[in-house]
Parts: structure tokens; sequence; C-alpha cells
């Protein structure tokens, strides 16, 4: 595919708006480990000393000033304005009390309130999802259902995201590959509020990766890693429901395959093993494979690698042949089934037992 759907020479002003904002995004980062909002050791967590996060405000702010840029002279790659509103409005809820809870350290019950608001007020912007196309079925239409699934997702991938981020560059680096993969995919169908804010946040978390990998100065927070995670739902609500070309609502899944693989995994292994899912754990299966003696930094690219296989797999999956897009989607999923037996093959060999703990 090419981007003859963007204007002549769009591309190259497109890249320096992102350039420029991973630059505005490098320079919040340096004051926010000026600021030091201190993470401190846990055995939950792989680091060892203290070491300041909301590095995601640098994230959030240079968005959000991609956002106004947008919204001022980017009116081909806007959504209707009450969509729009909403989706800004939302996700500036998600970013405030993120923060918040990075410095106040809040229960799992307030922060999960306040994505429930952020998703509802998405929602009743008119950003939910009327169908789905499945393989082989077609479309399938919600009805009813589409609103309550639309927040479900909402929530799931931005807690996925949340969950995800404990080791150096894991979740910056998969949001920045999803990103750009769907910038990749949107630009030539047409979907220009996808491409557009996806080089966005792109452009913010490329000013951030730096300082987190493969040696952390800061961390991205929950100011980060849940609005990271929000945005890319949000993105593939948009990317079914509102673009002049709709493409498909598995495209997030797909870029996301490694991260909700890794969080449905755990949380069926967990409720199996009657454990309390509300308790803190360090029973994820990158987790598993950090303690079982992998390298950390080799763990975050193998993530790397699977956002990329699922970028790749979204493209075949939107040019297959109908009837063959089934196997498409069998393929992430063999790659994860293959990566979890070589985890718990470490696992049994370092003698971990008891992979939660």
């Amino acid at each position: 595919m090419t981007l003859t759907a963007l204007p002549a020479l769009a591309l190259p002003r497109h890249l320096a708006l992102m350039a420029g904002l991973a630059i505005f995004s490098g320079i919040i980062v340096r004051v926010m480990i000026s600021v030091a909002v201190p993470d401190h050791p846990d055995p939950r967590k792989a680091h060892s000393r203290t070491t300041p996060k909301s590095g995601g405000v640098g994230i959030v702010c240079a968005f959000m000033l991609g956002v106004a840029l947008l919204y001022r002279y980017g009116q081909v790659s806007r959504l209707a304005e009450p969509y729009f509103i909403g989706v800004i409005a939302a996700a500036g809820l998600i970013a405030v009390v993120s923060l918040l809870d990075d410095l106040l350290d809040m229960p799992f019950t307030v922060k999960l309130g306040t994505q429930l608001i952020a998703a509802i007020a998405a929602t009743a912007s008119g950003l939910w999802l009327h169908d789905i196309a499945l393989p082989r079925l077609g479309p399938v239409a919600l009805g009813w259902a589409g609103p309550p699934l639309t927040i479900f997702f909402l929530l799931y991938v931005t807690n996925a995201m949340n969950f995800i981020d404990g080791l150096n560059g894991l979740a910056a680096g998969v949001t920045l590959i999803a990103c750009l993969f769907l910038a990749g995919i949107a630009g030539p169908l047409g979907g220009f509020f996808i491409y557009t804010a996806s080089l966005l946040l792109a452009g913010g978390v490329l000013g951030f990766l730096p300082f987190n990998f493969p040696k952390a100065r800061i961390f991205m927070g929950d100011v980060g890693s849940q609005f990271c995670g929000f945005m890319l739902a949000l993105f593939g609500v948009a990317a079914a429901r509102f673009d002049q070309v709709q493409m498909s609502f598995l495209l997030v899944p797909f870029l996301l395959s490694g991260v909700l693989y890794d969080v449905t995994f755990t949380l069926i292994r967990r409720l199996l093993a009657g454990e309390n899912i509300a308790r803190g754990h360090n029973g994820h299966l990158y987790q598993v494979a950090r303690r079982a003696g992998m390298d950390a930094r080799l763990v975050a690219v193998i993530h790397w690698l699977f956002a990329a296989l699922g970028g790749v797999s979204a493209i075949a999956f939107l040019t297959a042949p109908p009837g063959t897009r089934v196997w498409v989607i069998l393929a992430p999923l063999a790659v994860q089934a293959g990566w979890t037996l070589y985890v718990a093959t470490r696992a049994r060999a370092a003698r971990l037992g008891r992979w939660s703990c």
C-alpha cells in the first residue's frame, strides 16, 4: 500500500510534526526527571532502586499540543466535532486522574471508576461500535450491546497496557510500533483522523522512549500507560466506526496481541488457581520470563516484535480474501502459544514454583 489517499508532500510535513512533538515531549520528560516523583522498589517490581516516574506527562502534553494544532488547522483529519470533543475530554480525564494516582497511589477502585467515567463520556459522544466485521460471517450488528461492549473494550485495553508496563521500554515500544502501523494502514485507506492522531501519539512516545530504554532514567507511570492504552483503544473504535473508509475493529487487537494475550492468559490462569485477582502479583508472562533469568531488555524487544507481527497480520487481514482471514487471526495466537510454552519451560528450569507471588 502507498499513501495515495494523502495530499502530495503531506507525509514529510506530518513526519516533521511528529519529530517536533518528540522534541517537545523530551523536554517535558526532562522536567519530570527534575521533579522526581519517586517510584520505590518492591518485590513485584523489576527495579532495585528508587527511580522517578510520571514520564508519561511528556507523552500526554505532546499529544494534547498536537491535537490542539489538529483542531485548529487539520480540518481533513478531524472527526465530527461532538466526537472529537468527546475523545479529548475523555483522554484529558484519564491523564489527570492517572497522574494523581502516580502522586497519591489511589486505590484501584478509584482508578477503575475514573476510567469508567471516561469510557462512558467517549461512548456518550457517539463513539461506539455499531457492528463488527467477522471472518466468514461479515458485519454483525451489535444493537443495544454496542455501547457496553465498547466501554468494556476501552477499560480492558487501558488496564492491559497499565499491567504490561513493568519493564523498561516495553509499553512505550509497543505503543510506538502500534501507532506507526496504524498510521501506515489508515493513511492509504483515507482514515485521516486515525492516521494523524496515531502520528501525534507516536511523537509523544518517541520523545519519552530514550529516557526509558535501555536504561531507565524515568518510568512512564500510570499517567503514561493508562493514557496510551485508552487512546489506542479509542483509535480502534474510531477506525471501525467513523473514518471515511471503515477499517476493521480487529486492528488494535492485532497490534496489541502480545499485551492482550499476556493479560488474558494471566487472568484466566489466576482464576483457575483460585488466586485473588484484585491482589498485586508478578505472574504475568513477561514478569515470569524475567524472573526465570531472561534479560529484561530482551523481553521488551520480544514484545516489540509481537507488536510488529500484529501489524503485519493486520495488513494481511485487510488484504486477504474473506475466506482465509480466520487463518490470519490464528497466526499471532500460535506465536503467543509458543511464547507461553517457552516461558513455562524456563520457569520450570529455574524452579520458580508458583508463578505469582
